[in-house]
């Protein structure tokens, strides 16, 4: 059976879908963009924004009682790969103490919801 996950500490989706659902010992977060949960507003630049996607996907991991070592796989869509060194450099220091680093692809795209810089789609385990 699979179940709905929404959290305040994360920010409400912009459209009509879920934030995560688990199903079975699985669970599927909603691409997150850099939108701070307390102000409702998108983080300027994209290491602000990177960063905030992570606290959102961490809020709603530990919402269900997983966590970042959990984590599966990663999807990151981001709006100009010439910053693809700058991910990775946030990507690493938030892995940094995760023994088996989740899968990763990044895709370049032209446009993200709200005109966000970079987006994070996370597939976890409980």
């Amino acid at each position: 059976m699979k179940r709905q996950v929404y959290t305040p500490n994360a920010p409400k989706p912009v459209g009509p879908y879920s934030q995560a659902v688990v199903y079975r010992d699985l669970i599927f977060l909603s691409g997150q963009i850099g939108i701070d949960p307390t102000t409702g507003n998108l983080k300027e630049g994209l290491k602000e924004q990177f960063l905030q996607c992570l606290k959102n996907v961490e809020s709603i991991l530990s919402e269900v009682g997983s966590s970042k070592e959990k984590i599966l796989r990663v999807v990151i869509y981001l709006t100009d790969l010439d910053q693809f060194k700058l991910v990775n450099e946030v990507y690493e220091e938030f892995f940094r103490d995760v023994e088996v680093k989740p899968a990763r692809t990044t895709v370049g795209v032209d446009r993200l919801p709200l005109n966000a810089f970079v987006e994070v789609e996370v597939t976890a385990h409980l």
